[in-house]
């Protein structure tokens, strides 16, 4: 039988309460998760539009665990001095955002920040083949990227094992992240498909008891 590492879980602030953030905030801060997700969303990129840098910076206030930054925005590259100012230890851009990745990924680590690339449904893994021995972070998204809730795209778990394969050949160190419908019924897979960090929103935040839910999601496998 083989023995899988616990996943990071990542729970995504879109779906927690603004009407008291400090609460969920500090309420994450209490649970087994690793990182807090954060979705930045500018109306262009995808279809919403979440918050920005002033809401980053009042988390961070509160917060006791690495943000994950996940920028669904056009010309990512003019605003990660500020997302690092604001309070991002991982700052994550999209693939498909970037005409000159590589150059992101480089300036992205040179702030100290972790750098991660973010790819759509329909993005091919192969894609990345360029980039793998730079990036630190993969985050697959399992949903069309604009909105929480939405339903998980099955394909994922072969994308997840796709990358895993080329994060293997190429010596990367690159963490495989997964955000999208992610809950009890699909991470245990997921984790043994190759991911390495999960990210849930509304299936914590819509929960009775968030905390149980991310330990049970910290220790699927």
């Amino acid at each position: 039988m083989q023995l899988y590492t616990k996943p990071r879980i990542s729970p995504s602030v879109l779906s927690a309460n603004f009407l008291n953030l400090q609460s969920d905030i500090e309420l994450l801060n209490r649970s087994e998760s690793d990182w807090i997700h954060l979705d930045i969303m500018d109306g262009t990129f995808v279809p919403n539009i979440s918050f920005g840098l002033p809401v980053v910076s009042s988390i961070k206030k509160v917060a006791q665990k690495p943000l994950d930054v996940h920028l669904m925005i056009v010309n990512p590259e003019n605003y990660i001095e500020a997302f690092k100012k604001a309070g991002a230890a991982i700052l994550t851009v999209h693939y498909e955002a970037c005409t000159h990745l590589h150059r992101i990924l480089e300036v992205i680590k040179m702030q100290g920040l972790m750098a991660g690339v973010s790819i759509n449904p329909h993005t091919s893994v192969q894609l990345l083949d360029d980039v793998l021995d730079l990036a630190d972070l993969i985050l697959v998204m399992s949903v069309n990227p604009g909105f929480g809730g939405q339903k998980f795209i099955p394909n994922t778990y072969s994308k997840i094992e796709d990358l895993k394969n080329r994060i293997v050949r190429k010596n990367s160190k690159a963490l495989i992240e997964v955000d999208g419908g992610v809950d009890l019924s699909n991470a245990a897979n997921l984790v043994k498909a190759g991911a390495d960090v999960l990210v849930s929103g509304s299936f914590i935040f819509n929960s009775d008891n968030p905390e149980e839910i991310i330990r049970k999601l910290k220790n699927v496998v």
